[in-house]
């Protein structure tokens, strides 16, 4: 299932994915962000959930001051369960759900910071750089039209200069990743683990991707 994540003002913040079994402190990270979202929609595929499942959900928002306003589900118990607890519940079919689904407007955002671990599945960019408080594990796509910087374990697919900037680079605390792209230039993570510890950055040199130690200040 996914939670997508409004301002007051009804603008994008965000969007994750979750397991409904898995509201952990992964989730309640993920609620955090630099603007304080007011509202939260929650879209649903194939999953039947229970009033008691949605109400333990609404409580976790409440407590961090996000009111759960929408359900979005094919599943007719689902959508029912959210009525019971007075939540504006939405009966759709696979295609409509999809609509639900916001283009991910984070293009119209500067520089974007996500705590948390990005699971499987998620996808976040950034029109700026993008800032990863957290592991991205296989299977989680990261994008920014600049630079990269991943405080934590790199093992997804991380992508910098979504706009062509040359200059763009990823950069992260454990630099595993199952693939790398800066530009139109693509490259294959690596099949032994690093065996260093120390940050590492991946530029563009001469059209192909390096990976070198990243000092946080060069006159050190």
């Amino acid at each position: 299932m996914k939670l997508i994540l409004k301002s007051i003002t009804n603008e994008f913040i965000k969007s994750f994915s979750f397991n409904k079994f898995e509201i952990d402190q992964n989730f309640c990270d993920n609620l955090i962000s630099k603007e304080a979202p007011a509202a939260a929609n929650l879209i649903t595929e194939n999953e039947k959930i229970n009033s008691y499942e949605l109400a333990k959900l609404k409580l976790i928002l409440e407590k961090h001051f996000i009111k759960l306003s929408n359900i979005y589900s094919n599943n007719r118990e689902t959508v029912l369960s959210g009525k019971s607890l007075k939540i504006n519940s939405t009966f759709l079919k696979i295609k409509e759900l999809k609509n639900q689904l916001p283009l991910d407007p984070s293009y119209l955002k500067k520089d974007m910071l996500h705590k948390g671990t990005v699971r499987s599945g998620d996808r976040i960019s950034s029109n700026g750089d993008l800032f990863i408080m957290g592991d991205v594990n296989p299977g989680a796509i990261i994008s920014a039209n600049n630079n990269v910087y991943v405080w934590g374990k790199l093992f997804g697919i991380a992508i910098a200069g979504n706009n062509g900037n040359k200059n763009a680079s990823i950069a992260s605390l454990y630099l595993n990743p199952l693939q790398l792209r800066i530009c139109e230039i693509v490259a294959i993570g690596p099949k032994e683990k690093p065996k260093d510890q120390y940050p590492e950055i991946a530029i563009l040199e001469n059209n192909k991707i390096i990976i070198k130690p990243y000092l946080l200040n060069q006159n050190l």
